[in-house]
């Protein structure tokens, strides 16, 4: 019954279409919280606390993980844009492809100037 449930989502088109997915509820999380501290600079006060709170390693991890899903999301938000276009299948999987490194990248970019920066 499992390997029926599975059956045809296990290539690269359905992992792309799934991670597109994910990154897009997980930005739709983030954003609203993302507001809420921006919301709290009218109180100096309480714009220190959470600044504070964001000096901590983990969220540093946390940010770079963000950065990673927005690269991806919006690399898989391009891909879905060339298939419109009717691209055949060796030009769908190198958007796949291409959409994954960008999202590596931009983590990786962020991660390294965090280091630079003295930021982690």
């Amino acid at each position: 019954m499992t390997t029926r449930v599975f059956a045809g989502r296990t290539h690269a088109e359905y992992v792309a279409f799934l991670v597109h997915r994910i990154s897009g509820v997980g930005l739709s999380i983030f954003l609203p919280l993302h507001f809420y501290v921006l919301g709290l600079a009218i109180e100096e006060s309480a714009l220190d606390g959470a600044l504070a709170w964001t000096d901590n390693t983990l969220v540093k991890f946390m940010e770079i993980g963000l950065l990673g899903l927005l690269g991806v999301h919006m690399a898989g938000g391009i891909r879905i844009l060339a298939l419109e276009f009717h691209t055949d299948e060796a030009r769908k999987l190198k958007w796949i492809q291409m959409s994954a490194a960008a999202g590596g990248i931009l983590a990786l970019v962020y991660f390294i100037s965090a280091i630079i920066l003295g930021g982690t």
